[in-house]
């Protein structure tokens, strides 16, 4: 009898870790990606849109990401958004289509986007403490149930355990993040 649910605490701790990849999948490495323009939105018709439901994003060189414009009215309102991105970059104009050269990074960029890496594996640890605190929870409502001290105790270390372990492979995603970033 378990009564707590390891292989839910489980998923749910996995989900924060992909979460986590996601987000650092957006990071720029100083080679291209289309992934690198999802946060970008642009005020389209009078409402706020992301970039992939105005335009067609492809990566057609290794430094390059090619934006198509679907409507021609819209290529202004999307360059403005990609320029005021935090993503420093800046597209070149061809009427409908859209030339985003990436540039190499420099020192000081390299440091910056660790810093948000690291903020990312914070949320992303505080995310799985979060489950680690309900799993304790129900160990507690558990023994309230009627539920042995050896058995809790088990329990809660096994609870802590999976803690520790996926934790760890959070720092193991940021630190691989972490070399790509760093690599000239």
């Amino acid at each position: 009898m378990d009564a707590v649910d390891l292989d839910d605490l489980t998923r749910r701790m996995d989900g924060a870790i992909q979460v986590l990849k996601h987000e650092l999948s957006g990071l720029r490495t100083g080679r291209a990606s289309a992934s690198m323009l999802e946060p970008i939105t642009v005020n389209a018709y009078g409402a706020t849109m992301p970039l992939n439901q105005v335009a067609t994003v492809s990566v057609p060189e290794a430094r390059l990401i090619s934006v198509q414009v679907w409507d021609r009215s819209m290529a202004q309102a999307v360059e403005k958004a990609i320029r005021e991105s935090s993503l420093g970059l800046n597209p070149v104009v061809e009427g409908q289509l859209m030339r985003i050269p990436i540039p190499e990074l420099n020192a000081e960029r390299r440091q910056e986007l660790v810093k948000v890496a690291h903020k990312y594996a914070e949320a992303a640890r505080v995310a799985v403490r979060h489950v680690r605190r309900d799993g304790m929870e129900e160990v507690k409502k558990a023994e309230k149930d009627g539920l042995g001290q050896d058995e809790m105790r088990a329990l809660s270390d096994r609870v802590q355990k999976l803690t520790d372990q996926k934790v760890a492979e959070i720092d193991q995603v940021v630190a691989a993040k972490e070399q790509e970033i760093s690599q000239i």
